[in-house]
């Protein structure tokens, strides 16, 4: 009896990874069948349950404030664009820095965040968030100036 449990237990514990235990009967996870993700129609036909994106996402993000701060710091494969900004309120999140336009060498990026619209003002530096974007230097081929737009103020910097 001491010989043949822990046998046993190895004996489960080696083939439970098995592809051919997992589907088969002896699977306590499939005793009770499979689960589906997707609804079906009076007429049998099965639909998704989530609508396929129709064209752009819709983005409901608003822009920051105002831009304190740009800088972009090279690197072998391209380079990294930080910005700060100063929201109106406490409590955004979300932040992105989004491409716009690409213009006679002007690469332009919307300061996008999303937070309460109820947010509590306190002091400009608990207001401030900092976002980042990572271009490799195909992205940069053709770019001489990288604007950053926030609702009041915009800022540029040189690749």
């Amino acid at each position: 009896m001491r010989a043949t449990l822990p046998l046993v237990l190895c004996a489960t514990l080696a083939t439970g990874g098995c592809s051919t235990i997992s589907n088969s009967n002896y699977n306590p996870l499939n005793w009770f069948g499979a689960t589906s993700n997707s609804a079906q129609t009076s007429s049998g036909e099965l639909k998704p349950l989530v609508a396929p994106n129709q064209g752009q996402p819709f983005d409901n993000r608003g822009a920051i404030a105002e831009v304190v701060s740009v800088q972009f710091d090279r690197s072998p494969d391209g380079g990294i664009l930080r910005a700060t900004g100063t929201a109106n309120s406490q409590g955004q999140f979300n932040a992105q820095l989004v491409p716009v336009s690409f213009e006679s060498g002007v690469l332009t990026l919307a300061f996008r965040v999303e937070g309460a619209a109820n947010g509590i003002s306190g002091s400009a530096s608990s207001r401030q968030i900092t976002a980042a974007r990572v271009f490799t230097a195909s992205d940069l081929l053709g770019v001489k100036t990288l604007t950053v737009q926030a609702a009041r103020n915009s800022r540029s910097t040189r690749p």
